[in-house]
């Protein structure tokens, strides 16, 4: 009800202010009328009375049929000295959990604080039934038991080669074995690269060694053969032909190129390399597997299912070697720094999101996300393939000192019990809309996160709306200057909050679906998604609020070789002083006392800080209580700073040699 009071004051201010040809005639001092205007009705329309949010009690149990068992865990070897023997899980954790959090899918309970265990009496059951040996299950797991949902969190590569030569001695017991080695050619892999050439060459003298100690495995010579290739753009390879020479597979590593075009085709490269060496592995009577190493989830993903039919019809198994997804969002940045100048850059590359079509916002309330939050999950087309061919997605969490953005050097873990309620649909893409298109519920998230898009992503989303980028940075220092590019942005500003208000509508619409939701993570998401709006909108309020403080006192540079000015967020928020409530008084015939009208707008903040705060207790330790958590720290309010920037040039020449990765 408040929500439709809000956008019915806005509308009209909208119609009347938010024609940008207004601005051609409009005077020097209209701008400031404008900005106090809009202001105003930001204020004014703020709710004079919160609604009672009353605390929904519902039971859960994360003890669902469709749970996975528990895993045993074992502690990570990273040594890359050869085994002289092999256990069956080396150095790595398999997981029913697919692309799981940086811990093992079963956390550590405190029994004593546990209060549904406090009548549970539990009795040792001695039996003589025994577990079978790790060689009988090395020797008898076979692939059609291990396919499906299969993920593994390791500390590194060595870890994962592990478990890879594993899996490789496994199919060598049943035949030949011939191995694709595909690595992505950005840039910020050539280090990774490195390392995976020697722990390789760790897994092809371990194989050597189970060769020699295992009976099925002496029977015939060149049990498995590499094959080195690449892709970005296009796909190269690097061995002439499938080859066991060690020198010749170090080689071939250190031919892979860095590919300058920025694309990553990763799906239409695996389903390329299959294809070529289906035949001549069905010829030889050979597995083929293939091992596919990105930090990044390819550029080309609507060929995932052409990858999986690939992949299946030559039952080959695919592994992937990568990162976490971002929470929610196709992207992630990448600090770059040009040698010459020292200039810092921060390049985008695709890394998720952990589902099909994102399931949050993409947007901060001012601009698109530049936060670098982990999902707690593989990005989908990595995680799907695996599952589908019968392979796993190694989740590697080590430190990635290139990464940059809020949340980039967070200790990216979270609560593995609690995140087993939070798993993300994994079905295809086509699939996922269908299923999406029966829910109201799930739908009308949808629909907001789409209309909230200001990224142009066709894979992602039909369309965009890039005005919902409002400038915060590089305003012009001279007067006239910054009064021109800020009419502009709070028209940009002015315009969102219409959009917000509606969104906010529309989630508090289908509030009453949110208990018959059936899973956690879309009552997370609604939860997370609703509160931010509540906090973008005091968010736009203060930008305005910051705008027409600026507009009317035009401050002098603290630094008097400053060239523009900034928005930086701020933690605080601006109280309009008498001058500035006097402006807004008059503009708007408001009949409320500054008093009165302070403690309205300190009404809405606490409530909605408290909103966030109930998202961060409901869904404690996962991501979507962390970008709560985020939004509290980033705060709502903005300053004005005056800064010197690029006064030589040098960076406009150091953005021409950016590369794309």
């Amino acid at each position: 009800m408040a929500g439709r009071a809000t956008a019915f004051c806005i509308a009209p201010l909208l119609r009347e202010f938010a024609v940008k040809s207004f601005f051609k005639n409009l005077p020097s001092i209209g701008l400031s009328l404008l900005i106090n205007v809009s202001v105003l009705a930001a204020l004014y329309c703020i709710h004079r009375s919160m609604p009672v949010f009353a605390k929904e009690v519902l039971l859960e149990s994360i003890f669902t049929e469709e749970m996975p068992q528990e895993e045993m865990t074992r502690d990570l070897q990273l040594d890359t000295t050869p085994a002289e023997t092999l256990n069956v899980i080396a150095g790595g954790t398999p997981s029913t959990v697919v692309g799981a959090s940086a811990q093992p899918a079963a956390a550590a309970v405190n029994v004593q604080k546990a209060a549904v265990m406090k009548e549970v009496n539990i009795r040792p059951v001695t039996s003589d039934v025994a577990l079978p040996s790790d060689e009988m299950i090395g020797q008898e797991l076979g692939e059609g038991e291990i396919v499906g949902e299969v993920g593994s969190m390791v500390e590194g590569y060595g870890a994962a080669m592990g478990i890879i030569t594993q899996e490789i001695i496994r199919m060598m017991r049943q035949q030949k074995v011939t191995v694709v080695w595909l690595f992505d050619e950005s840039g910020s892999l050539e280090d990774d690269r490195k390392e995976i050439r020697e722990n390789y060459l760790r897994v092809l003298d371990e194989l050597t060694v189970a060769t020699t100690k295992d009976e099925e495995l002496r029977k015939g010579s060149e049990q498995l053969l590499t094959v080195v290739a690449s892709y970005g753009q296009g796909i190269h390879e690097h061995t002439p032909r499938p080859t066991a020479d060690l020198d010749m597979i170090k080689a071939a590593i250190d031919k892979v190129p860095v590919d300058q075009s920025g694309q990553e085709n990763m799906s239409q490269s695996i389903a390329t390399i299959i294809n070529k060496y289906k035949q001549t592995a069905i010829r030889g009577k050979r597995k083929l597997a293939v091992i596919v190493v990105s930090d990044e989830s390819g550029d080309d993903g609507d060929f995932v299912e052409n990858a999986i039919s690939e992949s299946r019809a030559a039952k080959a198994p695919l592994y992937f070697l990568g990162r976490e997804s971002m929470f929610g969002f196709p992207y992630a940045h990448q600090r770059w720094i040009d040698e010459p100048t020292k200039e810092e850059f921060w390049i985008r590359i695709r890394r998720g999101p952990e589902t099909p079509f994102p399931e949050c916002l993409q947007w901060n309330g001012l601009h698109s996300r530049w936060d670098t939050q982990s999902a707690g999950f593989g990005p989908y087309e990595q995680i799907r393939m695996a599952r589908e061919s019968g392979g796993i997605f190694f989740v590697l969490p080590g430190e990635e000192s290139t990464l940059i953005g809020e949340g980039a050097f967070d200790r990216r873990k979270y609560d593995s019990l609690s995140m087993r309620e939070y798993q993300p649909n994994l079905v295809s893409r086509p699939e996922y809309i269908r299923d999406r298109s029966t829910s109201q519920f799930r739908e009308t998230i949808w629909r907001v996160i789409f209309t909230l898009n200001p990224n142009g992503d066709k894979l992602l989303f039909q369309s965009s709306d890039p005005e919902l980028n409002i400038q915060n940075e590089h305003f012009p220092l001279a007067v006239e200057g910054f009064r021109s590019v800020a009419a502009a942005q709070v028209v940009k500003a002015a315009r969102a909050m219409q959009l917000i208000e509606q969104a906010v509508g529309l989630l508090e619409k289908v509030k009453p679906l949110r208990a018959s939701e059936a899973t956690q993570r879309w009552r997370a998401g609604y939860d997370l998604s609703l509160a931010q709006l509540y906090i973008f909108r005091l968010r736009l309020y203060q930008y305005l609020l910051a705008m027409d403080k600026h507009v009317n006192e035009m401050p002098q540079p603290k630094n008097p070789k400053a060239n523009e000015w900034n928005l930086w967020w701020n933690t605080q928020t601006i109280v309009p002083d008498d001058a500035q409530f006097s402006r807004l008084k008059d503009g708007f015939a408001l009949k409320m006392s500054r008093d009165e009208y302070l403690e309205m707008v300190k009404t809405e903040e606490a409530a909605s800080i408290e909103r966030m705060r109930i998202v961060i207790v409901n869904h404690s330790g996962t991501p979507w209580a962390r970008r709560a958590q985020t939004e509290l720290d980033m705060g709502f309010g903005f300053v004005v700073v005056d800064r010197l920037w690029d006064p030589s040039g040098q960076r406009s020449e150091a953005q021409k040699r950016v590369p794309n990765l």
